[in-house]
């Protein structure tokens, strides 16, 4: 079996559709779906999400 990983840059408020349409036009199967969040410390401790790692497996 092999597998992609691929990289989406994202901003959660408003990338829902692109994300959606990203994950309709894979071949594979979804196996993970992995954010990378990051914390802004001086601001009251948000997080947020920079991109999501999505690990597809294909055929």
């Amino acid at each position: 079996m092999k597998y992609r990983v691929h990289r989406l840059d994202v901003r959660m408020t408003r990338d829902q559709v692109r994300l959606e349409q990203f994950l309709n036009n894979l071949d594979g199967e979804v196996i993970a779906i992995i954010p990378n969040i990051t914390v802004q410390v001086p601001t009251y401790w948000i997080h947020k999400v920079d991109f999501l790692l999505i690990v597809e497996k294909v055929s």
